[in-house]
């Protein structure tokens, strides 16, 4: 994910990121990771940051790759949207865990 912000015809920033939280009612919780150089040593160094963002259809689920967009404050840290699902977690990641 070497290109994660981008800038759509409507002026709206978009990131790509994946979902590590669907715990909440209609939000998730994407985390958006990007490596850049450091101004000094030119070390490239690994970033996170976390976006909370508003899923209507509740179709995200963890470990999906997601496109969010920015848009009007929804709540007190909601700022973005789900856009699409990008790409789907492996079932394997998915599956519960047996019971002994």
């Amino acid at each position: 994910m070497a290109e994660t912000q981008k800038k759509t015809g409507s002026g709206r920033k978009q990131q790509i990121g994946q979902v590590t939280s669907t715990a909440m009612s209609k939000t998730i919780v994407v985390e958006v990771k990007r490596q850049k150089a450091h101004p000094l040593y030119r070390r490239v160094i690994s970033r996170t940051k976390k976006f909370y963002a508003h899923d209507e259809k509740q179709q995200a689920q963890v470990g999906d790759v997601v496109r969010i967009e920015e848009t009007r404050p929804l709540s007190r840290l909601k700022r973005w949207r789900l856009v699409e699902v990008v790409r789907k977690a492996t079932l394997a990641a998915q599956a519960a865990p047996e019971q002994v």
